[in-house]
């Protein structure tokens, strides 16, 4: 296979890789927002188009700041960019835990709100971040829907929901996206959310594909990160199957010495190829791990090393919960 080429995403062809936002606002340690507006303009210049951010990320923060990024584009910089932010996560402020809330006046609602800190008069792409069971799919599909005929969202996505969700909710109104986590660190999407997105024509947006950032050429480690790091508390990075996870991580990065690239190109492009209709998008805060990352998109890796991380990295051989337990509210997956 070529290397990677331009991707559908809510009707538009776009860069092969997004950029996740989440971190410039929240959950990864301190940010520096001129560091970060500095990367989002070094992305917009690299040619990535689609920007990935969500209400819940700094309560509303990450928002402000993707907006301020987009008040300083020229009309016809925004015109071929997919914005897309998500509701559904209802947080205290500096807290973890949270609950879900999917009614349809609080989608209205946090639509405004979103469309208000962005700066824009239209969302590109509106997810449901997290699933409430209490609320009917289709209450929730419904109201989306509704934004959409208003003019206020272009194209509806789901985050983390079943294939048969996806199925249901793309029979009532066309769903564009599905957001799930995938990479070589978690491949449990494989078994149904991902052929049948393939199946339904929906793109498969791909969160955390470096694993968050173990897949890279600084892995954390929990004891090292900063009070304020989720991962700290990531099943994956503690004890026995912490130190397990980064022995595997560590054949990953041998595999990408002896290729002669960094580890997290390798595990971008392994996740590239694999997955024609898959759209990854890495978050990063510093632009020499964007333009790190942008790089795999030009690399193309024999089949057989593709094969050998495909055996590396099987379903389930990673140790641990990908999230602990108050991460999986609104998870129709585990």
């Amino acid at each position: 296979m070529a290397a990677a080429a331009a991707r559908l995403l809510a009707g538009q062809a776009v860069h092969p890789l997004g950029l996740g936002c989440m971190g410039m606002s929240e959950f990864y340690g301190p940010a520096d927002e001129a560091e970060s507006l500095a990367t989002l303009r070094a992305a917009r210049e690299l040619g990535v188009q689609h920007f990935d951010t969500a209400d819940t990320y700094g309560l509303g923060h990450n928002e402000e700041l993707l907006g301020r990024f987009l008040r300083g584009l020229a009309p016809g910089e925004r015109a071929d960019l997919v914005v897309a932010t998500k509701f559904g996560i209802v947080r205290a402020q500096g807290t973890y835990a949270r609950r879900i809330d999917n009614s349809p006046a609080y989608i209205r609602a946090a639509c405004e709100a979103s469309l208000q800190r962005l700066g824009v008069e239209r969302i590109g792409l509106y997810y449901c971040h997290r699933r409430d069971p209490q609320v009917p799919l289709a209450e929730v599909v419904g109201a989306m829907a509704d934004l959409v005929q208003a003019g206020k969202v272009a194209a509806l996505g789901l985050s983390e929901v079943s294939a048969d969700s996806l199925r249901q909710a793309h029979a009532q109104h066309p769903v564009a996206a599905v957001q799930s986590e995938y990479s070589l660190w978690e491949r449990g999407a494989e078994a149904a959310v991902l052929p049948t997105a393939r199946e339904l024509g929906v793109a498969f947006v791909a969160y955390s594909p470096l694993g968050r950032a173990v897949l890279t050429d600084q892995p954390p480690e929990a004891q090292t990160l900063a009070a304020d790091d989720f991962r700290r508390a990531l099943p994956r990075l503690q004890g026995e199957a912490g130190a397990a996870n980064l022995q595997l991580r560590a054949l990953l990065a041998e595999r990408a010495a002896a290729f002669g690239q960094p580890v997290a190109a390798l595990a971008l492009a392994w996740l590239l190829q694999r997955q024609p209709h898959v759209l990854p998008i890495p978050g990063t805060r510093r632009q020499a791990h964007l333009r790190q990352n942008l790089a795999a998109c030009a690399l193309q890796l024999p089949d057989s090393l593709v094969a050998e991380l495909d055996r590396l990295f099987a379903p389930g051989t990673v140790q641990g919960a990908r999230y602990p337990d108050a991460g999986f509210a609104g998870v129709e997956t585990r």
